[in-house]
This record gives C-alpha cells, structure tokens and sequence, in this order.
C-alpha cells in the first residue's frame, strides 16, 4: 500500500495537521492501493498563508523568469510523461495507452500552448495610441485556489497551474481525492524544477472540506473550480461572502447534429468521441441528433459501433475503454441506464450490468437508446458514462430547436458537407465551444461554456486573463 499522505506547502512535503486518512481504489479490481490524506482546516490555512506570503515577490517577477520556470516543468513533463499515465491510468481507470497518449499528453499540450501565449502576452498596454498618458495594467489577482477534478486530472492541473504561475499569482492546488496521485506527482515536478517556496502548494481534501474551506477563505482571492454543475453553483454561493473571483467549467450536454449530407463515417466517430475515456468527459457528444432521412441507418451504424467497443482492464494495451472511477459513479450511470428504459427509450446496444465476463470492478456496458424524446432524463442529465442518446429531426430549425434545448452550453458538434449550413449552427448554437466535421480546435483556443456549463475560459490568452487584474491608469508619464 503506497502511502501518500503529505501535502506540497511552502516549497516542502509536510505531514498533515489534521488530516483524515483516505483510501485509493483502483476501478479496475476495486482494491485499495494507495492511502491519501483528507486535509482539515489547519492544513489549509497553512497553505493559504504560505501563498499569501509568497505573493509580494512572485508578483514582481519579471515574464522571462516565469518562461524559465515554466519551460524547466515543461522538460521534466515531457521526461517524466510515462510515469504520469501510469499513475493517471492506476487512480482513474483510463487505459494505460490512452492515460499515456491522451490523458498525460494533455498536461505537456497546455504547458507548451501557455508558454507560446505568455511569449507574446504584454502586461502593460496603450489604451489607444492618441492616448499617450493612459496604461492598461494587467496585474495578478492573487491568491489563486484551483480545484480540480477526477476525469482528466492533469488537463485541468496543467489549464490551472501554468497560467496562474505565467501570470504571477500564487496559489493552493486541491487535486480530485479519487484521482489525487498525479497531482501530488505534478508537485514534484514543480519542486524539481524549482519553484519559489509558498508559490504553489498542494492539499488533498474533499469537497465538503478542503475545497469549501478554501471557497469561503477570506486570504483567497479567487477560485478555478472544474466539476459538475452543483457543485460549482455551492462553490459560487460560498465565494459570494468575500466577493471572490469564481471562474467555473462545469458539465455539458453536448448535441452531435448529423445532416444527411455528413461524411459516411460520422457516426462511428460520434461514438467514439462519446465513449472516450468511458464516456468521463464534459464535452462529450452524447445527443445525436440525425436528419430523418439518415436515421434508421445511423441507429444501426450505433449499435454496431457500440458493440465493437471494447471493456477491458485499465491495465491492459489495446484500444478499449476501461472502468468507471467509482462505486458511486457505476451506480449512478446504472441507475440512469435503467431510467432511460423505464422511460421508454429503445435500448439497441447495452444496457444494465456489467460486461460479459467482467465480474469485479466498475465496468459499464456501452450503451445506446434510439427513439428518444427530449423530455427524458437521458437527454438532458449529464450521465458521465458511455451512453449514447439518439432521436431523429426534420429540418435545421428543429435540429437547433433539440440542441439548444438544455441547461447546459459547453460544447456542440455539427456534422454537414453544407459550409454555409456549417457556419450559420456555429453561430447559432448557444455554446462556448462548437466542432464541425471531425475537426478539433486547435492549441490556444479557449476551452469553456455558458449557461449552467460555467463563466470561465481556459487556455492561451484567454486562460492568462482569468488570472488577471485590469487596472486602468491616468496621467502616466510620457516617455522621453
């Protein structure tokens, strides 16, 4: 049993104050394999003081020492990468090719895009060139509480901690407690490449405690929250006391509109795109939206592809989905599977229970219902597991009409060889985020919804201002 208990403060690994000792379970055999600390309020307002503390100085650094810094974590990543997806794959359950191509790959992909984005990032601008005497000053919020979730651990560590670090902050990390281990192995990349003491500190807690002891502490001056939408909306009311920054990315419904004019592969790749990462991603595309005239045959292509998905242990290579993260999480995407019938949706791939052959670990059956209706829970509640949602349209209007129908805005999916068709659902989809035909935003574009997804962007330029003051100043002297 490894024993992970001690927290990052004040650039040293310390035992905790008045931790509370937690099991980690491995999804795939639902074994303990690791004990973590839950920290309680003294060990948070000790990393809270370490990162006030630190602030003064950090604040002053100039960009090329934060270059330095960020470059050196950067090059360790890169060294140390394998090692993360492995300890990524253990915690959480993504398989072990996927946690080191996909999930660890996405940590050194948001270093190198926030290095880019800081070479060119000016903290002191004109406000217009006929206004000589006018600066825009654009200056650390400060202490900075990051938490983070379980499902792609290190993409939101690394969509966090770099910019807060570019910027100039200081700051608290509060890693998932079901996937804490590649955020305390993040921690001695940092301590390995040297970062300044108090500057980045990391505790591991729950939500009920770490995370809402930061979200309430009068020394922080902001929160990064990624989660689900409950708790992001607690997390907003506990910062209203002090008036915090609180910048959210939370969950997604996302609609996939397939057009009868889409490529022949279109809808394979939807459930492909659903199902990664066994279907443990916000900006999944679980609604698949089909023109009618194409429907009954994207209901077959469904199953079959679904069907053809793979379960097999996290531990295993090959191109499979693995568990679930939690006995909790396995229920609730069972107790939603059994909605979805009971609600009278046309179950065609799936279903209840485990597997075949899988008999211990948290393992679902990829799963597809057709014929639903947008009404049913299965349409418009986050499930977080490899279920698929399908219902027909018959023209653009109602397709747009189905997608925007939702509590949620993150990210949407449009499938057409129509361009002006393309463009004009780009627009007029209500989210942050919309991907046509395959393909993906690139590196810098910022990641982030609208409505009950969240109010933040992360990523580039974008994810530095959310960690910034802007300051306005009169009178500045002119030069010369």
């Amino acid at each position: 049993m490894q024993d992970a208990r001690k927290f990052y403060i004040n650039g040293q690994w310390v035992d905790p104050i008045n931790g509370t000792d937690m099991a980690v379970i491995d999804p795939s055999t639902e074994e303990a394999f690791a004990t973590i600390s839950l920290g309680g309020h003294e060990d948070t307002n000790t990393a809270v003081a370490a990162a006030k503390a630190a602030f003064p100085a950090w604040r002053k650094s100039s960009k090329a020492e934060r270059l330095e810094l960020m470059e050196s974590i950067l090059e360790i990543y890169m060294r140390r990468s394998d090692e993360m997806g492995a300890v990524i794959s253990r915690e959480m359950g993504a398989p072990i090719d996927m946690a080191k191509m996909q999930q660890s790959g996405t940590g050194s992909y948001h270093i190198k895009a926030f290095i880019d984005a800081l070479k060119g990032f000016e903290f002191e601008r004109e406000l217009r060139p006929d206004t000589p005497n006018d600066r825009i000053l654009l200056e650390p919020i400060g202490v900075a509480a990051l938490i983070t979730p379980w499902n792609w651990p290190m993409n939101q560590i690394a969509l966090k901690v770099m910019p807060a670090l570019a910027t100039g902050c200081t700051m608290i990390l509060k890693p998932s407690e079901q996937s804490p281990l590649s955020g305390m192995l993040f921690s001695e990349f940092l301590d390995e490449a040297g970062v300044p003491a108090g500057v980045y500190n990391m505790v591991n807690g729950d939500g009920p405690g770490v995370g809402s002891q930061l979200s309430t502490h009068k020394d922080v001056d902001m929160v990064s929250f990624t989660g689900s939408t409950r708790a992001g909306r607690a997390i907003t009311i506990a910062g209203a006391e002090t008036i915090k920054r609180v910048s959210l990315e939370l969950g997604g419904k996302g609609a996939n509109l397939i057009f009868a004019d889409a490529d022949d592969k279109a809808v394979k790749a939807g459930i492909a795109r659903c199902f990664n990462n066994t279907g443990q991603s916000c900006n999944a595309p679980t609604r698949m939206l089909v023109e009618r005239s194409r429907y009954d045959q994207a209901v077959e292509e469904a199953k079959a592809a679904a069907e053809a998905t793979s379960v097999n242990s996290a531990s295993e290579s090959g191109r499979h989905i693995g568990p679930l993260v939690s006995e909790m999480q396995f229920n609730k995407v069972q107790d939603l599977i059994q909605v979805g019938i009971d609600e009278g949706a046309k179950l065609v791939a799936g279903g209840v229970g485990r597997p075949e052959g899988l008999n211990r670990g948290f393992y679902v059956r990829p799963t597809v219902f057709a014929d639903c209706t947008n009404d049913m829970r299965i349409m418009r509640e986050e499930v977080f597991g490899p279920v698929l949602a399908m219902m027909p349209f018959d023209t653009e209007e109602e397709a747009l009409a189905i997608a925007n129908d939702t509590e949620y805005g993150l990210t949407n999916y449009v499938q057409t060889s129509d361009p002006e068709r393309a463009k004009r659902l780009a627009r007029d989809l209500r989210s942050g985020m919309v991907d046509m035909n395959g393909q993906a935003r690139s590196s810098g574009a910022p990641f982030g919804g609208m409505k009950q997804s969240g109010n933040g962007r992360e990523g580039g330029e974008w994810g530095l201002d959310e960690f910034l003051e802007v300051r306005a100043i009169g009178g500045w002297p002119s030069e010369g």
